[in-house]
């Protein structure tokens, strides 16, 4: 009997085993619930960014004694990026138009072409940046997509025509980074101008847009594309030299670029070519089950990862970034963000987490993630 007993006990010790691996793992005990992580990421968003006596963000929480009365543009793009991915969980939501109208507090009317600055022309204003601009253009044609609102087209032209002041012929062509900064032209300048370029060419037939787009398509892979088909930073014009960082919202932008050149153009070509971009940048940038970089970037290549899921129906790169997702939001802060507790937190990768939250719960309202 005894003998029975102890094999008993070892058998159902390793099922507990088992069981507690998977309770530890959150498997079995609980599925996150990624619609109410983004909801409480939201609240501490607005309760330690937004300051309703200036009507503008800051920067960091806690406050660094460098900060500046307000934040710059670019965590504002990465914000209005997460609301206009979070506004399908909240029905009847303005976040993302609240937020826009932040936004347009940073409009430069400066020659050659009106622009978004990077700090607002009221308090001072700042240099103009290509990328920035171009964050702003790409989402509200994404909302242009949503709801032909015409106000969002208007939006995306406009800042289409100041892109365009950053082109010129050097280096056989591409756009520079920063209005009047002639030293060096980036992927994540043009990057982005592909896909605003695609984007206008699909909501109007226009095919001065696509012309634009295959030019800005064709001088990145000429100059920035990786062996492994991912993408160096930037060239410095004055001696060739390539800044060979690798950054996920680089390949991102390039990812989801060539999956929108096959849907627009059924050229299989680019499909192939986005597939086994996808392979390399899952190996690089998810492994370990961790965000590489910049929570903001890691969105930037998961709109590239979601727009080739909607093509080839394979949900392996999404279940990859849910479980990177996971070991990022089990690390909060005790002001409920994102991070490190001992570090001052930036805005811009809070910004980057909520939409990545967004995606994970439609997906997990869709069925395709747990």
């Amino acid at each position: 009997m005894k003998s029975k007993w102890n094999g008993m006990l070892r058998y159902s010790g390793g099922w507990m085993l088992i069981v507690f691996f998977f309770l530890a793992n959150g498997t079995i005990a609980q599925q996150r619930d990624y619609a109410q992580e983004y909801a409480l990421l939201k609240t501490q968003i607005i309760k330690q960014y937004y300051k309703p006596e200036l009507k503008y963000y800051t920067e960091h929480a806690p406050a660094r004694t460098d900060d500046r009365k307000v934040s710059y543009l670019w965590p504002l793009c990465a914000l209005f990026e997460a609301y206009q991915a979070g506004a399908a969980l909240e029905s009847g939501s303005r976040d993302m138009e609240q937020t826009f109208g932040v936004i347009r507090k940073y409009n430069d009317l400066r020659p050659p072409a009106p622009g978004y600055a990077s700090y607002p022309p009221e308090l001072g204003g700042g240099d103009r940046f290509y990328d920035d601009n171009q964050w702003i253009g790409i989402t509200a044609m994404r909302q242009y997509e949503t709801t032909k609102d015409p106000q969002w087209l208007k939006v995306a032209t406009g800042i289409y025509r100041f892109m365009m002041t950053g082109l010129d012929t050097v280096s056989g062509g591409g756009l520079y980074w920063q209005e009047g900064n002639k030293r060096t032209k980036n992927t994540c300048s043009n990057g982005p101008g592909i896909l605003l370029a695609l984007q206008l060419y699909k909501a109007t037939g226009d095919r001065t847009y696509l012309k634009t787009a295959t030019a800005l398509y064709q001088w990145v892979n000429r100059w920035l594309r990786t062996p492994e088909g991912l993408y160096y930073d930037n060239l410095k014009l004055k001696d060739r030299r390539i800044d060979q960082r690798v950054y996920s919202y680089n390949t991102g932008t390039m990812l989801e670029a060539n999956v929108l050149f096959y849907e627009l153009t059924k050229d299989q070509a680019y499909l192939t070519t986005a597939q086994k971009m996808a392979a390399s940048a899952d190996a690089y940038f998810l492994k370990n089950q961790e965000l590489k970089d910049n929570f903001w970037f890691n969105a930037v290549l998961m709109r590239g990862f979601l727009r080739l899921w909607r093509i080839d129906k394979d949900p392996r790169y999404l279940e990859a970034f849910r479980q990177a997702v996971d070991h990022a939001i089990a690390h909060k802060t005790a002001l409920g963000l994102i991070g490190k507790d001992e570090k001052s937190q930036n805005l811009v990768p809070q910004g980057g987490m909520l939409e990545l939250l967004a995606h994970m719960a439609v997906l997990q309202k869709q069925g395709v993630i747990k």
